[in-house]
């Protein structure tokens, strides 16, 4: 995986406002460990459906964090979990892996 996580795009967002990226950045520590756990818990259990549910909002948040690919991988798996094909998973894995390291450094 080329791709690392960044904080571009919050920085755009908040458009210079310190409390405004450091709101944003708070939000996204906060619910992306519950959000993979979720995810975790129904792809383990083969609830499939549900976990393409858990990707579908864990994908805004990898785009939010800057990964351009990595979004594009969480679409297409969320589309092959719907489909009870889970091959995408070790890929997606070290995507959320990425997000859960850099979260711990901000």
């Amino acid at each position: 995986m080329t791709e690392t996580p960044n904080l571009i795009y919050i920085k755009e967002l908040a458009a210079g406002s310190d409390t405004f990226e450091q709101k944003l950045i708070s939000i996204v520590k906060r619910e992306f460990p519950e959000e993979q756990k979720e995810f975790l818990s129904n792809y383990n259990t083969k609830a499939f459906d549900k976990a393409a549910e858990n990707v579908h909002k864990l994908k805004h948040k990898i785009g939010m964090l800057g990964f351009e690919t990595g979004y594009q991988v969480a679409i297409d798996f969320e589309e092959g979990l719907k489909e009870n094909n889970p091959s995408l998973f070790a890929e997606f894995m070290l995507i959320l892996d990425a997000i859960d390291n850099f979260l711990k450094t901000i």
